[in-house]
This record gives C-alpha cells, structure tokens and sequence, in this order.
C-alpha cells in the first residue's frame, strides 16, 4: 500500500496499544546478551524497526570477533545501541541502513569511540565500520543530539573490563529515555549509577536472562488515538499505564491541555471531544519530540486557538524533516500552519478540506495526516502509506476496527 484514500468519520471504541517500541529495543538487546530471547506480544505483527534490531542481533553474537554486516534498515535505535555493543563484544561490524538512516548524526561516536580503543571507518554516515575492542574510562558526550548515544553507551560498558563514566557535556534532551534505559538494565541484573552529570557504570557485569520481563504498551503510538478520541471519540485505550517509565506519558496531560476529555476507569484510558480551552500554553517539546505529529493533527483541529510547540529542532533528522512534512501535509488540507525554526505556530480550524498531502516515507507523519484527516469535508489521499509498517504495521487495522475508512489507493 502505497497510497492510502481517506474518507472522513468518527472513530470510537476500544483498542488494545502495541507494545512500546523503545522499551522493546532495549528489552531485545539485554535479553540477546543475556543469552535469551525475550517474545514480543503475541499477536502482534513486528514492526520493521523492531525486527531489524532482531536480525542484528541474529548475526551480532555469534559473529565471534567479526566481520559482520548489521543492516538497520530504517531505525536509528538499532544503529545507535549496537555500534557500541559491537565495539564492546569487540566485533568488527559494517553497519548499513537505508532511507534517511545513512544521513542522521552519528558524530558523538564518531568523536568517542576511537579515544577509547575503536576505530571508526566512513566517508560519512553509513555505511561505518567499527573495529577494536572497547575500553573503559571516561565518555563525554553532548546530551542535546540524542539520548540515544547515552543509552547505546550504558548498553555497552557494563560488558568492559573496568568501570566506566559517562559525562554529559550539554543538558539531555528526551531525558525519560535514558531513565528507561536505566531501568531494564536493572531488569536484566545491570547497574548504572546516575550522577548529576550522567552515570557511573560499573565494568564485569553479566546480562541475566528475565524471561518474566513484559514490555509495557506504548505511549507515543497511544497518542494517534489520544488526537482520534480529542476529535470525536469516546476511544478506550488498553494496556497504558501512567506508570510507564516513557517519557511520552506526558501525551495524557498535553492532550488535556487542547482540551481532550482524559479519564481512567478500570485500566483503560478513554478519550473524547471536551471544552475548548480559552487559551493553550506553549508545548515545548524537548522531552517529547515523537508526540508532535499526533499533537499537531489535533491542535490544527482546535477552532480559534492558536498552539505553539517550540523546542522541536531535532525532527528535522528523523525520517523526514518532520517540522516541515507536518506543516506541509496539514497545509495541503486546508489546515494554517507556520513553520518556524525550531517548532511549529498553529492556528486552529473547524474542519480541513481534504485533498493529497505527501507522508515523507516518516510513519508518524502517515498517522498524524491520518487522524487528521478525520475532519476533513471531502476525500484525502497520503503517499507512503506503507511507512506505518516501521513502528505500528497494524495501524490502519485499528484505525478501520474503530470506525475509519482508510483504503488502499484502488480499492
């Protein structure tokens, strides 16, 4: 499916959310070198990204010292945990991906690794190859490119042969990330001590195998529905808890913000259409940049208010420029949108007109125009449909089970 036609409805009901996608990496990863295979959820189709990590992960650890080639396919998370993983095991490793992948920051490694025994071969983004054994000492690294390099290096230095400390040169952006991280090492008999300028990470440690571990559900993939419900609902979500260690819970509270009617009751989070709310605070969005496709859907859908999220700089590497597909795509179906440097300014209207906007091959810029497209007066067409299958392949399942009428271009 590469086009997908939308007509506008209402979606209402339950949906179960898939498993989270962060946490799933790092539970992969940790189980893998404990000698173990976590399962994901039953029932559930494997997301691209998901199952990149896993095939890497296939040929990673019997590879015995290397050569080995790691394709990432499309997924940062993949490419930015093994690399120093490899270099601990002291693997030498070919790391391929395609999409945007060969083009996002890989500098921070680039700028660590070899000061601690690791050379480092590219002629710019991918394909690299690293080479040598890693050692323990001190990593600096910036904590405003990705929280990623962090959790690729607590990943990595338990496995030395000393202790190792990571210090944070610049504030953490998507700091809940790195907390996660912390937090199922823990589950797998890891420890990494946080210090006010990162973590003390003891070395000789060894990976335990958890095979009790459950991968908690997903707030960012959650957040879709959280915009669906806002624009009509009720939709009851299952599996979420405000307990998760995600950063992206905070999409209960931002949504409240736009005026979405949140409540729990018996374990499941229903959303609905509320009270427009007089005025809408900024959202800053450096601590939760995965939500702002599914909260700009939602706030170009607020009738005369007018949403600013700032602090969002760093969705211009993801799979597309996101700042940019989103105020493209919501313009392109009557939405008013400005796209400024760091984030977006969004006046809201009471309906879009429909039309064909561009999913930019990004999966969240595909979902986001899709719950959109929820309100719009007449047909709208996205491309790259397919792009969902990175994060949610079931998504447009799920969307049609509730109510919507999304078909692929043909049908």
């Amino acid at each position: 499916m590469s086009e997908v036609r939308i007509l506008p409805s209402t979606l209402q009901g339950r949906v179960a959310v898939p498993v989270s996608k962060s946490a799933a990496h790092r539970a992969l990863i940790c189980s893998a070198l404990a000698g173990d295979e976590i399962s994901l959820q039953s029932g559930e189709t494997v997301s691209d990204d998901l199952a990149a990590t896993q095939k890497a992960l296939a040929a990673l650890l019997p590879a015995h010292g290397g050569p080995v080639t790691l394709d990432c396919r499309e997924s940062g998370s993949t490419l930015r945990f093994l690399i120093p993983v490899a270099a601990a095991l002291g693997t030498e490793a070919t790391f391929t991906g395609r999409g945007r992948l060969p083009e996002r920051p890989l500098g921070v490694y680039l700028g660590c690794l070899p000061r601690h025994g690791v050379s480092c071969r590219t002629q710019g983004g991918l394909p690299l190859t690293v080479r040598g054994k890693l050692q323990p000492g001190r990593y600096e690294v910036p904590g405003s490119v990705s929280s990623q390099f962090a959790t690729g290096l607590l990943l990595a230095l338990p496995l030395l042969d000393g202790d190792s400390r990571i210090r944070l040169t610049s504030p953490l952006e998507s700091a809940a990330y790195a907390d996660m991280t912390v937090q199922i090492l823990h589950s797998f008999g890891v420890r990494a001590e946080k210090t006010a300028e990162g973590w003390n990470v003891p070395g000789n440690q060894r990976y335990r195998p958890n095979p009790a571990y459950q991968i908690e559900r997903d707030w960012s993939q959650a957040a879709f529905f959280l915009a669906a419900g806002m624009l009509g609902g009720p939709v009851e979500l299952e599996g979420l808890s405000p307990g998760f260690s995600q950063g992206d819970r905070k999409a209960e509270e931002l949504f409240r913000r736009l005026g979405a009617k949140i409540e729990w009751n018996r374990g499941l989070l229903s959303v609905e259409a509320g009270r427009i709310p007089e005025t809408i605070p900024e959202i800053d969005a450096s601590q939760i940049p995965d939500l702002v496709p599914a909260l700009a859907a939602a706030a170009a859908l607020i009738p005369g208010r007018r949403t600013v999220i700032s602090h969002a700089a760093r969705l211009r590497l993801k799979e597309s420029d996101r700042l940019s597909a989103m105020a493209q795509g919501l313009n392109r179906l009557g939405g008013r949108v400005h796209e400024k440097p760091d984030g977006l300014e969004i006046f809201g209207v009471d309906h879009l007109r429909g039309g064909k906007a561009d999913g930019c091959n990004d999966h969240r810029v595909v979902m986001a125009l899709s719950v959109a497209a929820l309100r719009s007066a007449g047909e709208t067409v996205l491309t790259d449909a397919q792009s969902v299958r990175k994060s949610y392949p079931d998504f447009f399942l799920d969307y049609n089970r509730l109510g919507g009428k999304a078909y692929a271009v043909g049908q």
